[in-house]
């Protein structure tokens, strides 16, 4: 399963304070958590062919190999304090459920 997950950041948040923080606790806590195959932050710069702004600042990809085991995971309170610290960031942040297309 793969989950996207899509936000800004709440107002007065300075991207660099997030992405630090990203980087020192969000990303290596959710990468060590047995259920997760990668996680990758990426930083929404602009619009293929328009010089509009993207309408989300921040993406997401958390690939999960086992949901059950994620459900578990994520209830540790390592991953429970990396998501009340997450949430002083992101506005409303949404957690997209995936799964690919088949072509068969």
């Amino acid at each position: 399963m793969r989950i996207i997950v899509l936000f800004n950041l709440l107002p007065g948040v300075e991207a660099a304070a997030y992405e630090e923080w990203a980087k020192k606790r969000d990303i290596p806590g959710v990468r060590s958590l047995p259920s997760v195959d990668d996680f990758q932050v990426y930083r929404g710069v602009g619009l293929l062919g328009s010089e509009g702004k993207p309408p989300y600042a921040y993406i997401e990809i958390i690939d999960v190999a086992d949901m059950d085991g994620f459900g578990k995971d994520v209830g540790s309170a390592a991953i429970q304090a990396v998501a009340a610290e997450f949430a002083a960031y992101a506005d409303a942040p949404a957690f997209i459920l995936t799964e690919a297309l088949s072509l068969a």
